[in-house]
């Protein structure tokens, strides 16, 4: 009998196929607009994200890294600069790529294939990235790196979907300490955090919200948080509606 995938498993499945719709062949539209004032403006892809948040609120599977990544990859960055990518391995190292781009079509194919029949291969991909911080090994949802220059772009997301007073201090504890033990080992790299939250905190626990927003703002100020910044998406049940009937389509292809 097969065993039953994982929610994790099943999240980057559905991650998978909704980014593999939106950006036919790994063609993301153009995000830049031109304003009034005459100078380019980012224009999210809010139909696409309406259904990236709402996988892990649906699963249970608490995961925002992908849809950073996807937007990034719109900005311009290519597939194998932004980690996680939108195919296994979700880590791959700038060397690697770079190699296995330089071999004969022939064996390329081969090679890719391989990569991508595996989720990780020890010392060489990755599922995940983890990178030293001042004090300890800190895994990092999303990240910008290179062996030359060092880590670029460091973004870690929390989330919360429900016991808002019980988890908040938590969460708020952890966010301060991860942005203090990766901003002194690495000064230059841009440091961005995402907090997630459902919109029915603003009607369960009003004061918590405000507490937290206010908490969130100082995050961003914070000195050994330099450069850092706090955002805070709102996810709602309309959410996991639109992914439920994302899972359920894509089941029913399959």
């Amino acid at each position: 009998m097969t065993a039953k995938p994982s929610s994790k498993a099943e999240a980057w499945k559905i991650f998978d196929h909704i980014v593999a719709v939106a950006a036919p062949d790994g063609e993301h539209s153009n995000p830049w607009i031109l304003g009034s004032d005459g100078q380019p403006h980012f224009r999210p892809d809010y139909e696409t994200l309406a259904l990236l948040p709402g996988v892990p609120l649906h699963l249970r599977e608490p995961r925002q890294e992908f849809l950073l990544s996807y937007e990034l990859r719109r900005a311009g960055f290519g597939t194998d600069q932004v980690s996680p990518r939108p195919v296994n391995p979700r880590v791959l190292p700038a060397p690697v790529a770079a190699f296995i781009n330089s071999l004969p079509v022939a064996i390329r194919a081969k090679a890719e294939a391989h990569l991508i029949s595996r989720t990780s291969i020890p010392a060489v991909t990755s599922s995940s990235a983890s990178i030293l911080g001042k004090n300890y090994l800190k895994q990092v949802d999303v990240i910008i790196t290179d062996w030359v220059t060092g880590p670029q772009l460091l973004i870690s997301t929390k989330r919360m979907d429900s016991s808002y007073g019980k988890n908040a201090p938590n969460r708020i504890e952890e966010s301060y300490g991860d942005a203090k033990n990766l901003r002194l080992r690495h000064p230059l790299a841009a440091l961005r955090f995402l907090f997630g939250l459902r919109s029915d905190i603003l009607e369960k626990e009003p004061k918590t919200a405000e507490w937290l927003f206010d908490l969130l703002a100082k995050l961003g100020q914070a000195e050994a948080a330099e450069r850092s910044l706090a955002n805070i998406a709102f996810m709602s049940d309309a959410l996991s509606c639109e992914a439920a009937t994302c899972i359920s389509a894509n089941r029913k292809a399959e």
